[in-house]
């Protein structure tokens, strides 16, 4: 059993409209062993390594399904069981993935197309190598293929070191909600690099954002956020509540500030963020001298500042706006009068909702200086038991990235201390900002139960209030998205596809040609290469979905022309996941024998893929009939036929069913085209070409 070839399809494909991986799998001597005689010795020990596939509907479309297909009568083979492996392990590294399909290639016994849904490509690739590794590890020694894992494999080793790769692909929680509400909104993303810079919108309309940093954020904004002293000082001329704050850059000059401001003291890197360096409480000189040796791990120059009681609350505004309060709690263990310390943190690192960093929605708790330190405090250590319902804190500060927790407090804050981080913001110039404020009840106003701003952020994390450990998730990306796309704003950029066999470039540098002249700045795709504004930008074959891709993000292009190959389509798919019209030419033999394509039918299928998304419109060639049975496959708001027959039978009922039509008739003097009106079904226009005219 191997994998024989690859494809990744980036966009609307022959096999699905959303993207897939193609593997043409070759089953050798195993296309004899169906599940039902490879029996319980096998399907048993799959099942337990990976029990979602319980889940699976398979064809029977409900929970079950997929083992009732490897059980009953002659079973299922392997081909179809690594398509459910491929796309169980991607849903347990977190991508949600559903579909998959798996055929017999006519002629080639043993060959099958094994396609399955992928949100990353790249994880989508390990996957089906992983999957293929686990058939291969649970199978009888006398049918183990060449590459088969040996007795010393273990899937569970492998299994999370995939999670590990596909926790590291995938996006933040920031990131993924903000891609989710351009999505509910229909407004079309691209991913711009393996991390979090993402592009919402097409071509002049795009937006740009880096986790919650988008496009138009202040560059002095960052700078002023990221230094503390200057937003200490901004703050603080204008009113708001901050603490007394100096900066020093050695042990002796901490210690001397601390007992200038008074104690107690916090000590914190002046450029750092999540947390890191920062100890608080400090109540001694020898507390300062140990605290900023941390801090110097994180920076040179270090901030003492007074130490303010309360409990630490993220308040996040988002164009002028306070949309979401988050209380949070620095990382604890809740003592149970039997478990010890360590026995805790492993109790509560089980939550499936922890993972490392940012990856989850809450991050692990982990044993480290700070923690020791502060168990030290209390004369405890990782052995110590605490007594029922004490809690033990492990942290100073409450960052979800420490292991932290965040409870919703937006519909108790006080109008009081909700301006107060409104102009907190607009001081420093965020578009989205966190502050991070200081009080003993953020119900109560900052004017009578005290409080201080400790902190602004410029990106800050939208996980504590997507999902907080307690309390309302809030939709903070909603904000973001509305505020880069006002009600009303076009995200998308008119995009028109043109398919068939001959005849392609010709008509897209025609239509290309129409839309400069109307004043647009038009991106165009062809066989000799990729034109912006009338002008070359790469030359070669260029239709398929790398050039479509170069359109869309190309920020001066506001209208596409896709010249869309049926060589793109078959290798990648397309780059686009919709468009306003696509027309197909005309389907014929020239270029059958391509990557499995050997009718002529096949080869309407494939041209068809352009037509099934557009939305608008689809312009048909009436004289072909292959082209001519695509009207049944779109849900273009209008179709349109063109025709050299007048009295073509089918193109008549659709004008006098309300449809539009385009009859090209050649004459002594050229050419005529007669446009047929839907409403009045009679000749709307003539337009004479003359002969040169149709050449050019």
């Amino acid at each position: 059993m191997r994998i024989e070839s690859t494809n990744v399809y980036v966009g609307p494909n022959l096999f699905a409209r959303f993207p897939v991986i193609r593997h043409i799998i070759d089953l050798g001597e195993l296309e004899h062993w169906p599940t039902t005689r490879l029996g319980d010795a096998f399907i048993e020990p799959l099942l337990e390594a990976l029990p979602g596939l319980h889940e699976h509907g398979c064809s029977y479309k409900e929970p079950g399904g997929f083992v009732r297909r490897m059980r009953e009568d002659e079973g299922t083979w392997l081909g179809h069981v690594m398509e459910h492996v491929a796309i169980e392990l991607q849903v347990v590294a977190g991508s949600d993935v559903t579909f998959g399909r798996t055929r017999s290639i006519d002629g080639q016994p043993g060959y099958y197309n094994m396609v399955f849904q992928y949100k990353d490509a790249t994880v989508g690739r390990e996957a089906g190598k992983l999957a293929l590794a686990l058939i291969g590890s649970l199978l009888p020694d006398e049918l183990k293929f060449d590459g088969a894992p040996g007795d010393d494999w273990s899937f569970k080793e492998e299994r999370d070191h995939f999670i590990r790769f596909a926790q590291r692909r995938e996006f933040g929680p920031s990131t993924a909600s903000l891609v989710k509400a351009a999505e509910a909104r229909d407004i079309p993303w691209l991913r711009l690099n393996q991390y979090s810079l993402v592009q919402f919108g097409h071509g002049r309309y795009q937006q740009r954002i880096q986790a919650t940093t988008t496009g138009r954020t202040s560059n002095i904004a960052v700078e002023l956020a990221g230094d503390k002293e200057e937003t200490n000082e901004i703050l603080r001329d204008l009113g708001l509540p901050v603490p007394k704050q100096m900066l020093v850059r050695n042990a002796p000059d901490a210690v001397r500030a601390a007992e200038r401001i008074g104690y107690p003291v916090v000590l914190k890197p002046l450029s750092g963020n999540h947390g890191r360096g920062v100890a608080i409480n400090l109540r001694t000189p020898e507390e300062v001298e140990v605290g900023f040796q941390k801090a110097a791990e994180h920076g040179r120059t270090i901030v003492v500042e007074s130490y303010i009681e309360g409990f630490d609350h993220r308040l996040l505004v988002i164009d002028g706006k306070l949309v979401a309060a988050a209380k949070r709690v620095p990382g604890h263990v809740v003592g149970d009068g039997k478990h010890t310390i360590e026995e805790l943190v492993n109790i509560v690192n089980e939550d499936p909702r922890r993972g490392v960093g940012h990856e989850k929605v809450l991050t692990r708790l982990e044993f480290d200086h700070q923690a020791e330190r502060l168990l030290a405090k209390l004369g405890y250590d990782r052995s110590t038991v605490p007594a029922k319902d004490e809690v033990v804190y492990l942290r100073s500060t409450a960052n979800l990235s420490t292991g932290g927790t965040a409870i919703d407090v937006t519909d108790i804050i006080h109008p009081d201390n909700r301006e107060m981080a409104i102009r907190s913001i607009k001081a420093i110039g965020l578009d989205i900002g966190g502050v991070d404020f200081l009080t003993r009840d953020i119900s109560e106003s900052y004017r009578d139960a005290g409080g201080g701003i400790c902190e602004v952020n410029a990106g800050p994390g939208f996980r504590m209030h997507v999902a907080p450990s307690e309390g309302t998730p809030r939709d903070v990306a909603g904000p973001v998205i509305d505020m880069l796309f006002p009600a009303g704003t076009p995200s998308r950029i008119p995009i028109a596809a043109v398919t068939g066999t001959n005849g392609k470039t010709t008509t897209s540098r025609m239509l290309a040609h129409i839309l400069k002249m109307s004043g647009k700045t038009v991106g165009l795709t062809s066989t000799d290469g990729v034109y912006i504004d009338g002008k070359l930008s790469v030359s070669g074959d260029m239709t398929g979905p790398v050039s479509a891709q170069m359109i869309l993000r190309d920020p001066s292009v506001d209208a596409a022309v896709m010249e869309t190959a049926r060589g793109g389509m078959l290798r990648s798919g397309l780059g686009f996941q919709e468009c306003n019209v696509t027309a197909c030419l005309n389907v014929s033999a020239d270029h059958l024998g391509l990557r499995g394509i050997d009718t002529i039918e096949q080869l309407a299928e494939v041209k068809r893929i352009p037509v099934e998304i557009a939305k608008d419109a689809v312009v048909l060639n009436a004289d072909d009939p292959l082209c001519l049975q695509m009207a049944d496959h779109t849900d273009a708001g209008r179709i349109s036929y063109v025709t050299m027959n007048p009295a073509h039978p089918l193109v008549k009922r659709h004008i006098r069913a309300g449809g539009q039509a385009f009859v090209l008739e050649q004459g002594m003097n050229g050419h005529m085209i007669t446009i047929y009106d839907n409403e009045t079904h009679t000749p709307l226009v003539w337009t004479h070409l003359i002969p040169a005219t149709i050449e050019g």
